[in-house]
């Protein structure tokens, strides 16, 4: 299946860039703009230099035009929701239960 999507991806669409991720990006000859993402398809990992060319607020594409970084920019990081790299705050609201749970029954 993979030979056919590239195959497919060869003759319809051009290859505009790929990002730090390793996330390929592409253009078809109709306009439709799409992302071949490396690894799991999350759209999260799609940096904001992409994701302004992906949805259509410039047609110059992060490789094409001058983008400066600045020194305030901080590197993109993909949403971490659910791994163990998740951001917890010591004063979570979410508190550990240490004694044993009785669950509330009805009268």
């Amino acid at each position: 299946m993979r030979f056919v999507n590239d195959f497919l991806i060869k003759f319809n669409a051009i290859k505009i860039g790929i990002d730090e991720f390793g996330n390929q990006y592409y253009q078809k000859k109709t306009g439709k703009r799409f992302v071949i993402y490396k690894g799991i398809a999350e759209p999260s990992k799609i940096p904001s230099e992409w994701h302004v060319w992906i949805h259509y607020l410039t047609d110059q594409s992060p490789n094409q035009g001058n983008n400066p970084r600045y020194s305030w920019q901080k590197i993109h990081t993909p949403n971490l929701t659910g791994t163990a790299n998740a951001y917890s705050p010591a004063n979570s609201s979410i508190k550990k239960i240490e004694e044993p749970y009785e669950a509330w029954e009805p009268n």
